[in-house]
């Protein structure tokens, strides 16, 4: 069974790991998705890849605000509506204190993560079609607190917020709209976030992640994307203002 049959999907940080796992469990799932990345040849790669006269990409900066219209117009223009949109984009910062973080990094994990995030669904929500589906992500880093991750940690506490503003004032259309938490993930991120704390043997930092979590392993992006197709598809029809937590248990210590 087609579970997004006839629906358009919009997928920021579409080039990543959990953005193209997304893409293609929603391409399988019957629907046309809009990917949207700042880099375009990551974008053909991915498109490329997917193989598939169902999607198509827009290069955009999600820190600014006239990219998010434009994506959002040419999804309408290429697809005629948008169902489901997974404000997905964003970046780790660097691993420092607080007092010694770089103030121009602070203001760029703020651009992307958080100011990205609210010009999501700023531009997308009053466009999407009634009933839709809106999945924002944020971590388990906007559960709790990690050492070194400060400003990435701020921004994924704070799009709890902007989700939950936004499940209420879209209510009236039927709008779903959700947060996903995940753990480590098995990807690009968390290489880079191991490499900073222990550049001479990062597999360490990995397995002082891993000792943390019950299930002794990284979720793989495909089973983030699972979860977000759950949100996306009718499975979830009563559910918005909720935090999907897919984290192996890790929450648990």
């Amino acid at each position: 069974m087609e579970k997004l049959k006839n629906k358009v999907a919009i997928i920021t940080g579409g080039a990543g790991g959990i953005g193209l796992a997304t893409a293609q469990l929603f391409l399988n799932e019957g629907a046309k998705v809009m990917l949207v990345d700042i880099n375009e040849n990551e974008l053909k790669e991915t498109v490329q890849s997917l193989d598939s006269e169902k999607v198509a990409y827009c290069v955009a900066d999600v820190s600014q605000s006239r990219d998010h219209g434009k994506y959002v117009a040419e999804t309408i223009e290429r697809f005629g509506k948008i169902d489901i949109f997974f404000n997905n984009a964003g970046i780790e910062g660097d691993f420092k204190p607080i007092s010694e973080y770089p103030e121009d990094t602070f203001d760029k994990v703020i651009s992307v993560n958080l100011k990205g995030v609210w010009l999501g669904c700023q531009h997308v929500l009053p466009k999407m079609e009634k009933g839709g589906s809106v999945m924002i992500t944020s971590s388990v880093a906007g559960l709790k607190g990690f050492k070194g991750l400060g400003a990435y940690v701020a921004t994924k506490h704070a799009v709890i917020g902007i989700m939950r503003v936004a499940a209420l004032e879209f209510a009236d259309k039927k709008i779903r709209v959700n947060t996903i938490h995940p753990g480590p993930v098995n990807n690009r991120m968390m290489r880079s976030i191991e490499e900073q704390i222990s550049p001479d043997n990062p597999g360490e930092a990995q397995k002082g992640f891993e000792v943390t979590i019950p299930f002794e392993r990284y979720a793989e992006s495909a089973e983030i994307a699972s979860m977000a197709l759950f949100l996306a598809s009718e499975d979830s029809s009563y559910i918005t203002g909720t935090m999907q937590i897919v984290d192996g248990g890790m929450l648990l210590n």
